[in-house]
């Protein structure tokens, strides 16, 4: 991992910080606040009424967003016909946090379930159409375990956990 300079890196972010595009980024930060518990730490509107940029904080970690602008060449994951990305949130309950996620608006993609990598995972999809994926690490498991894990699922003997 690199260094940063002295003041380079603001004292509450980290080195990646995800930037979401929103067809209604307001809407986002509140499903954000119910789903999530975030907490909304920046909002700067355009002279339009769009948010220009907005920043929000779950647990340790900040989420920037801001609406799109098509006319400036973006577009949410909605416009783009879905998304390759997924959003990974470490939670300590991944079941009530699925179920607060689904009570704010979002769509299930993967119940929770337990996996052989230890964690109890799942996935929803936002009102704008970004996926995140929940998380709680139910057990440690070595990375011999996970080798095999994977050697096993390439044969079709997917273990359901380890």
């Amino acid at each position: 991992m690199s260094e940063h300079p002295a003041g380079a890196l603001p004292a509450d972010m980290h080195a990646v910080t995800p930037h979401l595009l929103c067809r209604d980024a307001a809407a986002i930060i509140d499903f954000c606040v119910r789903a999530f518990g975030a907490t909304e730490t920046l909002r700067l509107p355009s002279p339009d009424g769009r948010i220009m940029h907005a920043q929000i904080r779950i647990g340790d970690s900040a989420v920037m967003l801001a609406d799109t602008h098509p006319d400036c060449g973006s577009r949410d994951p909605d416009g783009l016909g879905g998304t390759p990305v997924v959003l990974h949130l470490q939670v300590p309950d991944v079941d009530a946090t699925y179920d607060r996620a689904l009570a704010a608006g979002a769509v299930p993609v993967m119940p929770p379930q337990d996996m052989f990598w230890g964690d109890r995972y799942g996935q929803v999809r936002d009102p704008n159409g970004h996926v995140w994926a929940l998380a709680t690490r139910v057990r440690e498991v070595s990375v011999q375990a996970l080798h095999a894990a994977v050697a096993a699922f390439g044969a079709g003997n997917a273990p359901k956990e380890a």
